[in-house]
């Protein structure tokens, strides 16, 4: 086995939204989203960012969000995703790993996400130092996101062992 030879991993993360009697507000790609339904989690519940984060840690063999960032760590209680990704990409990097890039594939009925997708993808690059894209897409009306009950991301993610 070669320890040059590119290494991909993939994350999934998903979210319902918050009660509407518990508002919270939204952060999703690293964006706060006014008027907004805010999603439920133990952080601030950004399913991209979320699921970038475990991508990279696929990728690394470096455990998963769950291991490095679990409910039982309450320092992580309400954490920006932005932060968690951040650190997921130290982890990545500490483990002897360089990350080529990160794509993410957002899957939700709202909020409309095309409008702000290059100020998403310059906030989340930046959080890793490597480049990050974000698509969109809905799910035709089908399962939970399509009922608007929540949001799910999924992501791939490259790196590279020095």
């Amino acid at each position: 086995m070669s320890a040059n030879l590119p290494r991909t991993g993939i994350g999934i993360d998903v979210h319902a939204f918050a009660p509407e009697d518990q508002p919270r507000t939204l952060w999703l790609a690293g964006l706060q989203w006014p008027g907004e339904r805010g999603l439920a989690g133990h952080s601030d519940g950004d399913a991209v960012a979320h699921a970038a984060a475990d991508a990279l840690f696929s990728a690394s063999g470096t455990g998963d969000l769950g291991t490095n960032f679990g409910t039982d760590r309450p320092e992580y209680a309400g954490a920006s995703g932005v932060l968690l990704l951040t650190e997921a990409a130290r982890i990545v990097r500490e483990a002897g790993f360089e990350i080529g890039n990160v794509a993410v594939q957002l899957v939700g009925n709202r909020p409309r996400f095309t409008p702000r997708r290059l100020e998403a993808e310059k906030l989340l690059s930046a959080a890793i130092g490597a480049s990050v894209t974000v698509s969109a897409t809905t799910s035709d009306g089908l399962g939970f996101t399509g009922r608007g009950e929540g949001i799910a991301a999924i992501a791939t993610a490259v790196v590279v062992q020095l």
